[in-house]
């Protein structure tokens, strides 16, 4: 109850007018910003950093809890329009939100997306007002060899399962690890694979990567197929209302609870952000729709533009950016870009976030978590009302449509860096991505071993560091073990699942033989 107490006195401080004016220009510039390929919230936060010196500290963090929120809201507008995410956190859905798009159910998906979006920012902010002695006690749990196995488990997760061909999702996996090492050793210092070019000593920025393989690569899968019998549909006319069908809630209510589900405890631990968490949300949602199509339960829509794809990995996004809040007040600990920069504001302002920052800026603290409900309401009524006219730019004919992602994506990847290399190497791995649809490669497991591979190569020297070299150290607590066998009883549960539906389509094809031998 004394939390709620501190809560409703935050909620006082935060609905004067001033600081909800400062809560809705943060909330508006997020999504703005968010929307553009490139330029995520963190970029958003480190301008906004020499702004609001001249502001109150209240009202300076609320503008930055806005920016933070929007960020994440902005971003899965152009992922699902223009299969362009505005930062990584939305890579996942533009899996299933690009292909609810083309088939004209733009302003589900967005609507879709930002009802997710709402559901986790509430849920994981309610958990970090009521639970954050929990959550910290969870971060604490976890040293190299877990950040490791949380790596392992992602990759597995993203190119053996749920890619649909396992050769092909290893494959991709091998490519995105690849990408990953080029650049200067974090540890060592030695330089690899970047045959001598200055500009690749910091390895391949993931916006660049991300732009590349997902828009360049879609553009040119599309201008390369424009006139020919194959050619990819062109985007359909919008169909409908933002308002989602009793159909539609009953898939989309159980993925926003279990994509919330994933993303929560993803907050507080820095293993990249909120990349695992919606990835997992994906395949979980994916391997579930499968399963209810083998028991004539439900349509198994993935590939085509299913609606859960959609709503579970925002929710994730969401739920882990509000448990990441929670850990740089109550630990100090920023497990993301963004609140890596909005620590650096709280030490700007001479505060330090952890555990005795609720004792000396008590207020602060409550009115800064009081203002991200705010923040998301406000996110929710402006992107569910203006879904349908964010939609409309599909209406957009397609050549001036995908000159213009061409073009903002090379204004993103540009803006990043200012370098001319990066165009050079979104040329390059475009054309990467273009093969890869054109065989078949999935492009998940790429994205997500460029992301974590880093992470994942750190975390496994600096535990084989600690314990000089011995490798059970990589299995010696039981987060580990429990991550292991979980990873080990999703493959046997795949593989059975896999010789079952083998030997269903070789009775299913029997008596078809008979059949066509007795026509004879």
């Amino acid at each position: 109850m004394e939390a709620l107490d501190h809560l409703l006195t935050g909620f006082g401080a935060a609905l004067t007018p001033e600081n909800l004016l400062w809560a809705l220009l943060g909330v508006l510039l997020g999504t703005a910003v968010g929307v553009l390929p490139g330029l995520g919230s963190s970029m958003a936060v480190a301008l906004l950093l020499p702004v609001t010196f001249s502001l109150d500290p209240v009202g300076a963090f609320i503008m930055f809890a806005g920016v933070y929120y929007g960020g994440l809201f902005g971003d899965s507008t152009a992922a699902i329009l223009m299969n362009t995410p505005g930062q990584s956190s939305a890579i996942a859905t533009t899996f299933e939100g690009h292909k609810m798009a083309l088939r004209g159910r733009a302003p589900q998906a967005l609507a879709t997306a930002a009802i997710g979006a709402f559901m986790g920012a509430i849920l994981s902010t309610t958990v970090v007002v009521f639970f954050s002695p929990a959550i910290i006690e969870l971060a604490l749990q976890f040293g190299p060899a877990e950040y490791f196995a949380l790596a392992v488990f992602a990759f597995i997760a993203t190119s053996a399962v749920v890619s649909e061909s396992m050769v092909r999702g290893l494959i991709a996996l091998g490519i995105g690890l690849t990408i990953s090492v080029v650049g200067i050793d974090t540890l060592s210092g030695a330089e690899r694979f970047t045959l001598g070019v200055p500009q690749l000593f910091e390895g391949f920025s993931i916006i660049t990567v991300t732009v590349a393989l997902l828009a360049i690569g879609e553009v040119l899968h599309v201008a390369g197929r424009m006139h020919t019998p194959d050619a990819p549909m062109s985007p359909a006319r919008n169909t409908g209302t933002p308002w989602l069908k009793g159909a539609d809630l009953r898939r989309t209510i159980p993925a926003w609870l279990r994509g919330t589900a994933f993303g929560l405890p993803f907050g507080v631990i820095p293993s990249g952000g909120s990349e695992i968490p919606t990835f997992l949300a994906y395949g979980s949602e994916k391997r579930l729709a499968a399963r209810r199509a083998r028991l004539g339960k439900g349509p198994d829509e993935f590939g085509k533009g299913a609606i859960e794809g959609v709503a579970a990995p925002e929710a994730a996004g969401s739920a882990t950016a509000g448990t990441a809040m929670g850990a740089l007040l109550g630990l100090g600990l920023p497990t993301s870009a963004t609140a890596a920069i909005m620590l650096a504001a709280f030490q700007q302002y001479g505060m330090q976030p952890g555990p005795l920052l609720f004792e000396r800026n008590g207020d602060l603290v409550w009115t800064l978590l009081a203002s991200l409900f705010i923040g998301s309401i406000m996110l929710f009524i402006l992107n569910l009302f203006f879904a349908p006219q964010w939609a409309k730019l599909l209406l957009i004919p397609k050549p001036y449509l995908y000159a213009g992602i061409t073009v903002f994506s090379a204004l993103g990847v540009y803006a990043a860096a200012s370098s001319m290399v990066d165009l050079w190497l979104m040329l390059l791995l475009g054309l990467v991505g273009l093969m890869m649809r054109r065989y078949g490669i999935p492009l998940a497991p790429v994205l997500i071993a460029v992301i974590l591979g880093p992470v994942a190569e750190s975390e496994l020297r600096r535990a084989l560091a600690v314990s000089q070299g011995d490798v059970g150290a990589l299995f010696d607590s039981g987060i580990t073990l429990g991550i292991y066998g979980l990873l080990v009883a999703i493959g046997v549960i795949v593989a059975v699942n896999k010789v079952r539906g083998a030997r269903a389509a070789r009775a299913a094809a029997g008596p078809a033989d008979k059949e066509t031998a007795g026509a004879a």
